[in-house]
């Protein structure tokens, strides 16, 4: 029976349940249920004394003694012995576990009751509070009740109730823990001593790890799993490197003595924030290819992108149960605890553009963070507990029990196996020396680090129990010993020696294999025939014909037909043709963010819902037979948490468009750690390309300061060696080849696209539809107009552009006034630039024209790059300076706009309020020339 203490919600259906399940047979529910109901109908019955064959009193008890039951299951992991260092005196009994709680006493410790948790099915009262405490308070505590899905508790109960959560392990099993221990203690100790004062971020205390991960890994092949991807911070990473992927130890000691590999190009990283890959043959001979993510310093940030990893391998396996790809995630208990990423990721789990069908975290659970203490890192009592909100079971285990340890392991990845949920395991340790070998603990920590110092290791009390126990010898657990230092000093003599750097990486594989890392202007053919693109656009406003469409839609699918196959295309037609063509060519489209079905602005509709049974359809997936596939996602309200994945996703996934919108463009900043840490520094600290595609609408319309800038300059910022690209394209037909382009080329950069608001529906921002079929994107698009009489050049990006254009043929100034647009800012296309400027011979004015403020937006990265294109710096027209992006008047923006545009038609020079006309960033190129000059 389940607790019936606690009068909530879920416990009230499931008393339903059962009582309905037993009034129609008795035999279909347990005994305890059985004897509860029986005791309840007899308190409700007017004829209770008639009823002879019921004991009242044996049914009230046994039901205490259920309900005593279920308090053991919810809260016995308070009375657990979790913490290897006793910092807290444990606890032997808990007010809410009082037998008088349950209406019972010590009069019935010896009274028998049935035992529905193991053998014998009858027992003493006492005994099943031995057995209880056995099972739930031990070395193990375990929170599950929480969990609503009936079928999850049970799954539980029957699996640690019967054997008390006492693992039994052969001798074969154990000389692997002892194995694994060695090489965990061991490589620790060898660093510390061969490399003295080196940062490495020790295991020491938690190598407990090493064990659990190996008997992960080593169990995932009885599923058949082909994949697992790891993502850890630095603390136990090189443990981690070199004996669970089997990095080889002389990679790690060349690191340590500074004999780095020369590689393609980059900056590098330091060692403990570096990934590697390897296949792990198992013990059954069943191969496993391990990845373990690169992760930079910011604890947690690397979880989303672990997760769309291996969505990605899934599906290359076609794997839609989600079985073969499996992700674990280790933590620290501070960081689990105090990263908000934790909890979004966490809320992926489930979800179905995102789900990885559950993830393996793992806690290594040092009882402190840095030198703050758990009482002042957390208001929770578990580090763990957030994950209580995806009900998941969470294990409790001392970290000096390795075989409670390798136990939980097994028992966590059979749970995932059995329902594809995320599970946590809370290993809790100790860390041996300060937050890193430099650092002195007994500052902040005196107490616990004297009950550190002179501890065993883990290893030792192992070792000691098993050659007491008959199980190993002294002399075989030495040999194992030495054979692992032998080895170390083997490889640290020859590197330490020869001073001779590793071999460089190789270059691209896998999935990867013949896409290149160099980036190149060369334009690559986007164009798609006519014939083919009018087919698209029928087919995508082709529904079934029991399709019900809203009535509003038939309007806007009318109007899309027509685009599509006439033209002029707006913005939405423009990219469900790009999607459509890539779909037919065989290339899968993916589309993530918020509302990205339908689109922030109600523009995009990639997704029809029937108007009666609320079914949808995605008209693009039915194109051609045999063609890609495009998947679109509403997200969860995340932005950090979503561009992870879809980030993660694009590593192991290039030949396919990926995309993360965001529902307004500077929302972006909310996933800022993504951004600077992974996309634009990846490939330069650890080789690493993406093709992620982020939108992000941009564009001045007086929305105010939230809803106006994307932060372009942020972007610009980060740009260095050819890293990323931003693009703002002006045109549908623009908008078309650039995503196109994206996975037509030769390599893969992120692409940074500020896409528009207005223009969506803006009555110039049109494109005919012959321009997708024979042209390409160009990365400057050049005035049409007579070039010989013009006097005054403005160079632009974005929305702008149409207002000056509008003003210009209002002002009659269509002669003597060119407005170049200026479609990619980066990588700097200067030969596209400088082609375009020397058609204009006698143009005496050269101004830049931009929306945002003048520390915002394009200005400060162009400046330079100008000068150094022209020889002469260039004036500047566009907002002065601001702390906020933009106005929250609409009133004051029309106003500032019409400002902003009559300075660039108009005279040069003039003094507006809140405009800048003159140069104030004479910049010299010199100054940006600290590598590969201004590009």
């Amino acid at each position: 029976m389940n607790r019936s203490t606690v009068a909530n919600r879920w416990n009230l259906e499931v008393i339903e349940e059962n009582y309905q399940r037993w009034r129609n047979d008795p035999a279909s529910v347990d005994d305890t249920w059985r004897i509860f109901f029986e005791g309840y109908e007899l308190g409700q019955s007017d004829s209770a004394p008639a009823c002879r064959d019921v004991d009242y009193d044996a049914a009230r008890m046994q039901a205490s003694v259920t309900r005593l039951i279920d308090a053991y299951r919810e809260i016995g992991h308070y009375l657990a012995d979790l913490d290897p260092l006793k910092l807290s005196p444990r606890r032997e009994s808990h007010e809410m576990l009082d037998l008088a709680t349950f209406g019972l006493s010590e009069a019935d410790l010896d009274r028998e009751f049935f035992n529905p948790l193991s053998e014998p099915p009858y027992c003493t009262l006492r005994q099943l509070i031995a057995i209880l405490r056995e099972t739930y308070c031990r070395k193990i505590g375990v929170e599950y009740m929480h969990i609503r899905n009936e079928q999850v508790r049970k799954w539980l109960q029957d699996r640690m109730e019967p054997n008390r959560n006492r693992p039994k392990f052969d001798l074969r099993q154990k000389r692997r823990i002892i194995l694994k221990l060695n090489a965990a203690e061991l490589f620790e100790t060898f660093l510390h001593t061969h490399y003295v004062g080196q940062k490495r971020f020790s295991l020491e205390g938690g190598e407990m790890l090493i064990p659990l991960l190996d008997t992960v890994i080593e169990r995932s092949s009885r599923y058949g799993v082909k994949e697992i991807v790891l993502g850890m911070p630095h603390r136990g990473r090189l443990n981690v490197l070199a004996n669970i992927l089997n990095k080889p130890y002389g990679l790690i000691f060349s690191e340590f003595e500074g004999n780095i590999a020369e590689s393609v190009g980059g900056d590098g990283d330091v060692k403990y924030h570096l990934g590697f890959s390897a296949d792990h043959v198992t013990t059954d001979k069943h191969s496993i290819h391990l990845s373990l993510t690169p992760n930079p310093s910011h604890l947690e940030a690397v979880n989303p992108v672990v997760e769309g990893r291996v969505r990605a391998k899934q599906r290359r396996f076609k794997d839609r149960d989600r079985k073969l790809g499996v992700p674990i995630l280790i933590h620290g208990d501070a960081a689990f605890a105090g990263q908000g990423l934790v909890a979004e990721t966490l809320n992926l789990s489930q979800l179905p553009g995102y789900k990885t069908g559950g993830t393996i975290h793992i806690v290594v659970n040092n009882q402190i963070g840095f030198t703050t203490a758990p009482t002042e890192g957390r208001s929770s009592r578990y580090c763990t507990d957030v994950a209580k909100m995806i009900e998941v079971p969470i294990f409790h285990v001392n970290g000096e029990d390795p075989e409670a340890v390798v136990y939980v392991g097994e028992l966590a990845l059979d749970f995932r196996e059995a329902f594809g949920q995320d599970v946590v395991i809370d290993v809790v340790c100790y860390r041996r020396h300060g937050h890193n070998e430099g650092d002195e603990p007994a500052f902040t920590q005196p107490l616990m680090y004297n009950k550190i110092k002179d501890r065993m290791s883990i290893r030792e009390l192992y070792t000691e129990n098993l050659v007491m126990t008959g199980q190993l010898s002294s002399e075989e657990a030495e040999t194992i010993a030495e054979t692992f230092r032998d080895k170390m000093e083997e490889v640290y003599k020859e590197v330490h020696e020869n001073h001779e750097a590793p071999k460089p990486t190789p270059g691209f594989a896998g999935n990867w294999k013949g896409l290149s890392a160099q980036f190149s202007h060369a334009p690559v053919p986007t164009a798609v025939p006519l014939e083919t693109l009018k087919m698209i656009g029928h087919k995508a406003a082709t529904l079934p014909s029991t399709f019900r469409l809203n009535p509003k839609m038939e309007r806007i699918l009318g109007a899309r037909l027509k685009a599509t196959t006439e033209g002029p295309l707006d913005w939405s037609s423009a990219e469900a043709l790009a999607f459509g063509s890539l779909l037919v060519d065989g290339i899968p489209v993916r589309l993530s963010g918020q509302d990205s079905r339908r689109g922030t602005f109600s523009q995009r509709h990639a997704v029809l819902v029937d108007y009666a049974t609320g079914e949808r359809y995605i008209p693009l997936n039915n194109v051609v037979p045999n063609q890609a596939e495009l998947c679109v996602y509403d997200s969860l309200l995340s932005e950090s948490a979503v561009l992870g994945f879809d980030y993660g996703y694009s590593l192991d996934e290039p030949h396919m468009l990926i995309m993360w919108e965001a529902q307004f463009g500077d929302f972006a900043n909310g996933a800022q750690v993504i951004i600077d840490q992974f996309i634009a520094s990846a490939e330069s600290k650890w080789g690493r390309s993406s093709g992620l595609v982020m939108l992000l609408p941009h564009g001045y319309e007086g929305q105010g300061p939230e809803h106006s800038s994307a932060r372009l300059e942020r972007f610009l910022q980060l740009c260095a060696e050819d890293n990323i690209q931003v693009s703002v394209p002006t045109t549908p037909a623009q908008y078309f080849h650039l995503l196109r382009r994206q996975v037509k080329r030769s390599f893969r950069k992120p692409l940074i696209v500020m896409t528009p608001k207005s223009l969506l529906r803006h009555k110039h921002a049109v494109s005919p539809l012959e321009a997708l079929s024979n042209a390409t994107f160009r990365e400057v698009l050049d005035d049409t107009i007579e070039p010989d009489r013009v006097r005054r050049v403005l160079l632009c990006s974005g929305k702008v552009y149409y207002d000056l254009v509008l003003k210009r043929d209002a002002a009659e100034k269509t002669r003597d006034v060119a407005i170049v647009r200026l479609e990619q800012i980066y990588p700097w296309p200067a030969d596209a630039l400088k082609a375009a400027f020397s058609r204009y011979r006698g143009a005496r004015e050269w101004v830049w024209v931009q929306e945002e403020s003048q520390n915002m937006g394009a200005w400060t990265f162009v400046a330079p790059r100008l000068q150094e294109l022209m020889g002469s710096p260039f004036q500047y027209v566009g907002r002065d300076a601001s702390a906020s992006p933009a106005t929250g008047s609409h009133a004051v923006h029309e106003r500032e706009q019409a400002e902003l545009v009559e300075a660039a038609i108009g005279a040069a020079g003039a003094a507006l309020p809140h405009l800048v006309t003159a140069h104030p960033l004479l910049v010299s190129a010199g100054a940006h020339t600290l590598k590969q000059g201004v590009r």
